[in-house]
Formats: structure tokens, sequence, C-alpha cells
């Protein structure tokens, strides 16, 4: 792995990291899916505006568009929408470590579902990274966490599984910004049709809202999507999940700095064993080709 690929990883982890902070303080203040919906009408235009500047065609493969469609409905409306609407209920930190699992996720649906193979350091790894979940989460359940909050979060990592695995090799072809900006418009097209069923629409306009929605339009919203499909197509779906293990620590630690959500010592041993857990699993599901991971 080079090092702008390297710094592409870390980049987009931060970035991401961050969103469920940024998230958190709005729907404080607004509905969550019609202001999600909102964010990817804009994002999404604004993407696909600089992708038509760029000279991006949407016309795009067909695999490109099977990406697009199944980002949209997977990541933007299923995944972030149910976090979104989890986030009413409890805390940034909690939804950062129970998105973190999907790299542990990804690694378990492959062995089962796949037919690929972990290593004794993957095994390991996997058992370490959900025993750290479940340390989390059993000090925050003690402390009366909302379960219905917790169980949207879990069904919105499955969601971002699925399309991770669905994906595979159908990052290629170019038109990178113009996927971005498409699946975005996929995904608020279907939040738009969810808000009035499920949420009473409101918006309460305060300045950390206007601060935290610009913030997460602009940088979670479009330039870590667009850092994450360069990246797949620039080292693979196996290296780049490996920047995952950093979400539990970026995540847990801008709730808490930003936020003031609480990190007790439990917490911290998890959000380790949990961050220790996910490396393992990615270093040992790297192909034995050590003279191609630096190409």
């Amino acid at each position: 792995m080079d090092l702008r690929a390297m710094a592409m990883g870390l980049t987009f982890a931060l970035i991401w990291s961050s969103a469920f902070t940024s998230a958190r303080i709005i729907v404080m203040d607004a509905s969550p899916l019609f202001s999600l919906a909102l964010r990817f009408l804009i994002s999404g235009l604004i993407g696909v505006a600089i992708a038509r500047a760029m000279g991006q065609s949407w016309r795009l493969t067909q695999q490109q568009w099977y990406a697009t469609i199944l980002f949209g409905i997977c990541q933007n409306a299923l995944y972030l929408g149910l976090n979104f609407y989890a986030m009413q209920t409890i805390e940034a930190s909690v939804a950062a470590i129970i998105a973190s699992t999907m790299p542990l996720l990804v690694a378990l649906a492959s062995r089962l579902f796949l037919g690929d193979r972990l290593r004794p350091m993957g095994v390991i790894g996997l058992l370490a990274g959900f025993a750290g979940v479940a340390l989390i989460m059993s000090s925050r359940i003690s402390a009366g966490v909302d379960m219905f909050g917790v169980m949207l979060c879990g069904v919105g990592a499955l969601a971002l599984t699925f399309a991770t695995l669905a994906v595979r090799g159908a990052t290629s072809g170019g038109n990178f910004m113009m996927v971005v900006g498409l699946q975005m418009l996929v995904g608020s097209a279907v939040l738009f049709v969810a808000a009035p069923l499920f949420e009473v629409i409101h918006i309460h306009l305060t300045v950390p809202l206007a601060l935290a929605f610009t913030y997460t339009t602009l940088f979670p919203g479009l330039l870590a999507t667009l850092i994450w499909f360069l990246l797949l197509d620039r080292i693979g779906a196996t290296r780049a999940a490996t920047f995952h293990f950093l979400n539990p620590v970026f995540g847990v630690t801008i709730a808490a700095l930003l936020l003031g959500e609480n990190l007790g010592p439990l917490d911290a041993v998890g959000v380790l064993i949990t961050t220790a857990g996910i490396l393992a699993v990615q270093l040992s599901r790297q192909p034995a080709q050590g003279s191609k991971a630096s190409t």
C-alpha cells in the first residue's frame, strides 16, 4: 500500500467517524430522515455538477449503475437513514461503535457465504472485535441505552455489509464523482418517500444545526464518499476496509470532545479491543502477495 493510499484511508476514516457526531447534532433540531434526504439531495446535485464540469458522463457502465443503485439504497437510505433515526435516542459514540463492526461482519459473511478463508490471526481478531463491542454495549445497556436505537444501527451495519460484498469489482470504469453524486440522489429519493411515513417533519433552525448540516453535506456526505470510491479502485475492498479499524477510536473520541459524551474505563478498554480485533481481521485477509501490496 503506497503513501497516497494511506493518506486517503486516514482522511476517509477521520471524516467518516466525525459524521456520527455531526448527525447527533442535526437530529437534536431536525427530523432525521427528512434532513438526511435534504442533505443527499444537495450533496448529490453538487456532485453531479462537479462531475459534469470535470467532463464526466452519466452514461455509466452496467456494473457502475448496479453499484450506484445498491449503494444509494443500502448505504445512504438504510445504513445512514437508520443511524440518523436511531441517534434521536442513542449517543453518537454508541452508533459509531456499532457501525465499526462492519469490517468484522464483512469478514464473517465472506467466510460463511463466499467461502473466504480466515487465517488464525483473523479468527482471533474476529472474536476479539465482537468481544470488545460486547464489552462496550454491556456497560451501555446497564446504563439504560435505548435498545430499539441499537437494533436500528445493527440493521444498518448489516445493510452496509451486504452492499460492500455485493459491489466487489463494480467500482472500475472511471466517472467516480458522477457515481458519488448519483448514488446520493438515489438515497435522497428513497428517504424523501420514507420521511413522511415514519416521522413528523420539523426543523428548528439553530446555528449548531446549520454548521453541522453544512459540514455533513460537504465532508462526510461528498468528500468522504468520493475518497472511499477512489480508495476501492486503488487498492481494492479488502485493503481499503483495513482503515475501518480506526473508526471506533476516532468516532468515540470526537463524540467525547465535541458532545461531551461519557467515555468510561470499560468503554476505553472495549474500544481498544475492538480496534485491535478489526486490524487483526483485516491484516489476516491481506492476500499473500507482499510484492503486490505496494503497487
